[in-house]
C-alpha cells in the first residue's frame, strides 16, 4: 500500500513555535536517520490525525513530500494530548531501500470460527500477541501477517514458528518459540470428551 503525505519544512524551533503551529492546526514533526541531518517539519493536523487511525499507516513504508522533496520513512513515535483528540508530535525514521528494516507488524487472526475448538467444543481464543517484530527490505514489508486458527482445538496453541511469512520477511524472535494464540474452555465449562467416553462405556454394558 502506497501512502504519501505532504509536509512543510519548519525553521522555528522551541516550545513557543510548536504552540503556534498547533493553534494553526499544524503538528510539529521530525524526520531523522540515514546519512542526512534531522529535518523538522509540520503536518496538517486533520490529515495526520485520520492517518493515525488506520492500521496500515503504522506498518507501512510512507512517503513524506517536504516542499517537493520526497522522503521514504517509517512512523516511529506519536505523542497525543492527555485528554484531547489532538496529535502533539510525530517522529519518522528514514529508510533505505537497500537495507533491511526492523519494525512491528500487526497480526490478523482468521478462521477461528472454523476451528474444532470453537465449533465443537465452545472454546475461546486468546490473543497472546497482537503484533510481531519483523526484519525485511522496505519493499517486502507486509501491512499485516495472518494467523490461521482453523486447526486449533481446546488446549492447543499457535506458535511463532507456525506463522506463514511473506517472502523476504523474517521474524525477530524474543525467546525460544513464543505463543501467539491459545484456545481454552470458558471458566467453569467442562470438556465434552469425558462425558462422551462415559456414555460409550454405558452402552457397552
Amino acid at each position: 500500500m502506497s501512502i504519501e503525505m505532504n509536509a512543510k519544512k519548519r525553521e522555528a524551533q522551541g516550545t513557543g513555535a510548536s504552540r503556534r503551529l498547533r493553534r494553526a492546526a499544524q503538528v510539529p514533526a521530525i524526520i531523522y536517520g540515514g546519512s542526512k541531518p534531522a529535518t523538522s517539519i509540520s503536518l496538517d493536523h486533520n490529515e495526520i490525525f485520520h492517518a493515525l487511525r488506520k492500521e496500515a499507516f503504522h506498518a507501512s513504508v510512507l512517503t513524506i513530500n517536504v516542499d517537493g522533496t520526497k522522503e521514504t520513512v517509517l512512523l516511529r513515535d506519536t505523542q497525543m494530548h492527555a485528554y484531547r483528540l489532538q496529535v502533539l508530535h510525530v517522529d519518522f525514521q528514514r529508510v533505505d531501500a537497500t537495507h533491511k528494516l526492523h519494525t512491528k507488524v500487526p497480526l490478523h487472526f482468521v478462521n477461528a470460527e472454523l476451528s474444532p475448538g470453537v465449533k465443537l467444543q465452545s472454546g475461546i481464543v486468546s490473543h497472546v500477541m497482537n503484533e510481531i517484530d519483523v526484519a525485511c527490505l522496505p519493499s517486502a514489508l507486509p501491512e499485516f501477517i495472518e494467523v490461521d486458527l482453523s486447526e486449533l482445538s481446546v488446549g492447543g496453541s499457535v506458535h511463532v514458528s507456525q506463522l506463514k511469512l511473506p517472502e523476504g520477511v523474517e521474524v525477530v524472535v524474543h525467546g525460544t518459540d513464543p505463543v501467539v494464540a491459545t484456545l481454552t474452555l470458558p471458566r467453569g465449562a467442562k470438556s465434552d470428551e469425558p462425558a462422551a467416553a462415559a456414555g460409550e462405556e454405558e452402552e457397552a454394558k
